[in-house]
C-alpha cells in the first residue's frame, strides 16, 4: 500500500484535466484546499461554472483517480465543490447590465435548425446545474420561448416603469409574445423590431442573473447588428445542422459575430443523427461531421451533437422541454453538458472589473 500524503494527493488532484474546462485543476486554479487523514482524503474545489449535476460524476472520477495512482482501493473521497459564477467582459463601448453578469447569444444563419430549441433547452440546463438563468426571446416577427417554456398571460409591472419576467422551471423569461396574441403578426419595420429588443431587454427587472440566455431571429440582419452595437454580449453560441447548406448559413453567423468582436463560446450540432425507435437502425439524415468539420475549420469548440428525435420536438411544442420533461435521459445529459461547456468558455475570457473602479461625483460646494 503506498503512501496517502497530503502533497501526493494534491499533486494528483492538481493534474485532473476539467473536461469542460480543458485545464488541468492547477492551470485552472480551482483547488482550494486537500487533506488527509488515514485513508480520508477531503477536497475543496470552486468550478467558474456551474456543476450541480456533474459533482458526482466528478467525485467517482476523483476518486478513481486517487486510488489507482496510489494503489489503494479502500481510499474514501469527501468532495465539496462550489460554482461562483463571475461577470465577463463585453464589446467595447457597451455598457452590461446591472443586474445580468453574462449574455449568451444563441444564433443560427437559417431558420429550421433547432436554435429555438436548443435556447429554452440551454437555459434549462444552466439552470439545473444551479445558476441564476434568464431567457430572452429576442425573434419579434416569430416568438416561440413562451409556448416552449409553458408560459402565457402578460407580464406584470410592480413600479409602472419596469415589467417582471415571467417565470417557470427556475428560469425568468421574456418575450415580445407575451405582450401580443399569438395568432397576431408583428408587421413591423426594422427600427420598430430594434427598439422593441433593446426595450424586453433594459425595461425588464432581471433578478441578478448569472446568465441571460438571447435567442436570435435566424440571419445576420437588424437584431443581430442591434445586439453587436448595443446589448453587452460576452460571448456567442451557434447552432447548425450537418447539412451543407444549413452549415454554410451557420459560418456566415460565425463571421458575423467574428466582426464585433463578440467571442464564439462553441457551436451545437443539431438533429446529428437519427436512430429509429422502431429498428435502431442509425442513419445520417443531414450528413455527417458538418459540425466537426465547420468547428475545425473555424478553430472554435464543438459543444456538443444532439439527435433528430421526435421527444424532443413534441416536448418544446407541449410546453416542458427536454431537460425538464426527461431530466435523466441521455438527451437530456447532452444538454447539460453543453451548458456547462458553455459557461466553463465563457469563463476562459477576459473578466468585467467595471464595478470595481471608485465612482467619481463632481459636487458644487
Amino acid at each position: 500500500m503506498s503512501d496517502l500524503s497530503t502533497d501526493r494527493v494534491e499533486s494528483i488532484v492538481n493534474s485532473f484535466v476539467d473536461p469542460h474546462l480543458e485545464l488541468s485543476f492547477k492551470d485552472a486554479g480551482v483547488v482550494n484546499s486537500v487533506a488527509v487523514d488515514g485513508e480520508a482524503v477531503s477536497v475543496s474545489l470552486t468550478l467558474p461554472y456551474p456543476a450541480d449535476k456533474y459533482r458526482i460524476a466528478l467525485k467517482e472520477e476523483l476518486q478513481a483517480l486517487i486510488a489507482k495512482d496510489v494503489d489503494n482501493d479502500q481510499t474514501q473521497l469527501s468532495l465539496a465543490v462550489e460554482s461562483k459564477i463571475i461577470a465577463h467582459s463585453v464589446q467595447q463601448g457597451v455598457k452590461r447590465l446591472e443586474k445580468v453578469k453574462n449574455i449568451i447569444a444563441v444564433a443560427s444563419g437559417k431558420g429550421g435548425v433547432g436554435k429555438s430549441t436548443t435556447s429554452v433547452n440551454l437555459a434549462l440546463a444552466l439552470a439545473a446545474e444551479g445558476a441564476t438563468v434568464g431567457l430572452l426571446d429576442a425573434d419579434i416577427y416569430g416568438p416561440s420561448q413562451p409556448r416552449m417554456m409553458g408560459l402565457s398571460g402578460q407580464p406584470e409591472s410592480v413600479d409602472g416603469k419596469t415589467i417582471e419576467p415571467m417565470k417557470n422551471y427556475g428560469v425568468q423569461t421574456m418575450s415580445i409574445g407575451f405582450l401580443i396574441e399569438e395568432d397576431t403578426p408583428m408587421v413591423w419595420r426594422g427600427p420598430m423590431v430594434t427598439q422593441a429588443l433593446e426595450q424586453l431587454l433594459n425595461d425588464t427587472n432581471w433578478a441578478d442573473l448569472d446568465f441571460l440566455v438571447i435567442d436570435l431571429p435566424p440571419g445576420t440582419g437588424d437584431t443581430q447588428l442591434t445586439l453587436a452595437q448595443k446589448v453587452p454580449v460576452s460571448g456567442a453560441v451557434i447552432v447548425t445542422t450537418p447539412q451543407d447548406i444549413a452549415l454554410l448559413d451557420a459560418k456566415k453567423g460565425l463571421k458575423m459575430f467574428e466582426k464585433v468582436s463578440i467571442p464564439i463560446l462553441g457551436i451545437v450540432e443539431n438533429m446529428s443523427t437519427h436512430i429509429c425507435s422502431s429498428c435502431g437502425h442509425e442513419e445520417h439524415i443531414f450528413g455527417d461531421g458538418g459540425g466537426v468539420r465547420m468547428a475545425e475549420e473555424a478553430g472554435v469548440t464543438l459543444l456538443g451533437a444532439l439527435p433528430l428525435e421526435m421527444s424532443i420536438r413534441l416536448q418544446a411544442d407541449n410546453g416542458r422541454p427536454t431537460v425538464v420533461a426527461e431530466p435523466d435521459s441521455r438527451t437530456s445529459e447532452i444538454y447539460r453538458s453543453i451548458g456547462r461547456k458553455v459557461a466553463a468558455r465563457l469563463s476562459k475570457q477576459a473578466k468585467d472589473y467595471s464595478d470595481k473602479f471608485p465612482k467619481i461625483v463632481i459636487q458644487n460646494t
